[in-house]
């Protein structure tokens, strides 16, 4: 696809502004505190495409005490779309910074001066942002429907973000733009933040079959990924994004895990996708201790709702989150994929596979044998910090 050419000096001129925006800020005062005085949480769910991150984002999205948005990141992207990630991972950095400390002046860079909720990316996710007092589509303490929210709350006026933000006890945002953990570690050791991170993986063979199904909304993304300056990338038969993703795993549960830094201890979670379709309630229950969160009764009956569908979703519902049998989703990439794609995968992916606890197969018979685990329990030594629920036989 053409796009109109940005001069590398346009970029860097922008991501310096960007810097400049985010040294200012480090000295303006804190929001204040949500009601009751305890110090605000925040939370990154940390991931990348087709991983299941919408699923865990609704999670924390539909929790009462939660501020929830999902991939400020996006905005960055889609408005630097010549850069390459590794050039874009400090502006998306201090987007997310800003985002968590409830500074939605941080858009001002990415989004037109006059403005509605509707500009954020994917807002109508966000049960915050339609409730009170950002939008009146639903009770606070509701469950909230993208499909509702949509028609009624597109149109409130955008400052309502950060009224709402501010009225939280707990931040909680979704990101799938970091491709390692030591740029993160500025926010970690940020007086101003309370931050924990929750690193979100999933079979790398689950992972390219989601990925396949959507490739044409992926196509900008994939090209920043592989640096193409701007062009983007639909077709990618070498599976290079996918190696890419899978690096990227394998560098942030290495720095989290062998050897991290101090100031990491207690505050970065591993969870497989995979774990959460086979056990959503304890799984998500230590999630939410994780985050200083509670599970209460409604949240538990819609959990077991969007986890006990009938099917693994249809292709239109690739980025909703909709009622489905979360353990056919996880397994469906067995039937849906050739043999040779799945070697291929497993040749590029096998450091990812190994780390994070994935059976390989050695044949198609071995593939289409779903009684035959592929997903590894983990040992008392596999993941520090990484959740303490029994292993799955």
């Amino acid at each position: 696809m053409w796009l109109p050419r940005i001069s590398s000096t346009a970029v860097t001129v922008l991501l310096l502004a960007q810097t400049g925006i985010l040294l200012f800020l480090v000295s303006w005062p804190r929001p204040p505190s949500p009601a009751g005085g305890k110090e605000r949480v925040h939370l990154l769910v940390l991931s990348s495409w087709r991983s299941g991150s919408s699923f865990v984002g609704q999670l924390f999205s539909q929790h009462p005490d939660v501020f929830y948005l999902m991939e400020p990141g996006w905005h960055v992207w889609t408005t630097l779309s010549q850069g390459s990630a590794p050039a874009l991972h400090m502006a998306v950095r201090d987007v997310v910074r800003s985002v968590f400390l409830c500074d939605m002046d941080v858009f001002d860079a990415y989004l037109p001066w006059r403005r509605n909720l509707s500009d954020l990316f994917q807002y109508a996710v966000s049960r915050a942002l339609c409730s009170p007092p950002a939008c009146s589509a639903f009770p606070r303490g509701a469950i909230s429907s993208e499909a509702v929210c949509k028609p009624l709350c597109a149109r409130q006026p955008f400052r309502l973000a950060q009224e709402a933000c501010r009225s939280y006890s707990h931040v909680v945002l979704k990101e799938v733009r970091f491709f390692n953990l030591q740029v993160l570690y500025q926010l970690l050791n940020d007086p101003a933040l309370n931050l924990r991170i929750v690193h979100l993986v999933r079979d790398p063979r689950a992972v390219l079959r989601s990925r396949e199904q959507t490739a044409k909304a992926l196509a900008r993304d994939n090209g920043i990924v592989l640096g193409t300056n701007g062009t983007w990338v639909e077709a990618d038969p070498g599976l290079r994004v996918v190696r890419e993703v899978c690096r990227s795993h394998v560098r942030i549960a290495e720095a989290a895990t062998q050897k991290p830094p101090p100031f990491l201890r207690g505050r970065y979670r591993l969870v497989r996708f995979e774990d959460l379709a086979r056990a959503p309630l304890p799984e998500i229950r230590a999630l939410y201790a994780f985050a200083g969160l509670s599970l209460t009764p409604q949240l538990e009956a819609w959990i077991h709702n969007i986890t006990h569908g009938s099917g693994p979703g249809a292709r239109r519902e690739a980025f909703k989150t909709s009622s489905r049998n979360a353990v056919n989703v996880s397994q469906a990439w067995r039937h849906a994929l050739p043999f040779a794609k799945i070697r291929r995968v497993q040749e590029l992916c096998a450091g990812a596979l190994q780390l994070l606890g994935y059976r390989p197969v050695f044949s198609e018979s071995e593939q289409r044998n779903l009684a035959l685990d592929l997903v590894l329990p983990r040992g008392p030594s596999s993941f520090s910090w990484a959740s303490s629920t029994a292993a799955h036989p």
